[in-house]
């Protein structure tokens, strides 16, 4: 039986749509939108371990930057849904992988922006999560083709 439309355009789409979010992230996005220039992303450590729940998450993007002796920090990472609207349950989980980054002593994770790239839409009280918290930073599909500035941008 040969997959239903929907299906391949999801297992298309999904993987472009990542791929695209990870470029914009690296040379397009302004630097003070994550703290810095992002001059490395990619999925690098893409999976981190949840002991505590044994769990493994994923991240679509992971953006690091230098600081000022030339040592690899992060400074964001994300996830990027093709076909959902992203909500607050995403943002909690953003959350809790960089504590979990935090607890690893990962540099740079306490303070890495938490990205959320949409191409189906944001809900209002992630939106307006946002609007309280500089380190949310919601990026849609106009934002990754210029059509607007993403929010939180300064």
């Amino acid at each position: 039986m040969a997959p239903q439309p929907a299906t391949l355009h999801r297992q298309r789409a999904r993987p472009h749509f990542e791929h695209v979010a990870r470029h914009w992230t690296r040379h397009t996005a302004p630097p003070e939108l994550f703290g810095d220039y992002p001059n490395l992303v990619g999925t690098g450590t893409g999976t981190v371990n949840d002991p505590a729940h044994r769990a493994t998450h994923e991240l679509d993007v992971i953006a690091f930057g230098l600081d000022d002796d030339d040592r690899r920090r992060l400074l964001a990472i994300g996830e990027a849904k093709w076909g959902e609207t992203i909500g607050l349950p995403h943002l909690d989980l953003l959350r809790h992988i960089r504590d979990l980054l935090t607890g690893q002593g990962r540099p740079g994770a306490a303070h890495a922006s938490l990205a959320r790239y949409s191409g189906n839409g944001i809900t209002d009280d992630l939106r307006q999560a946002a609007g309280q918290d500089d380190s949310i930073v919601m990026i849609t599909v106009d934002d990754l083709y210029g059509l607007r500035t993403p929010l939180n941008h300064p």
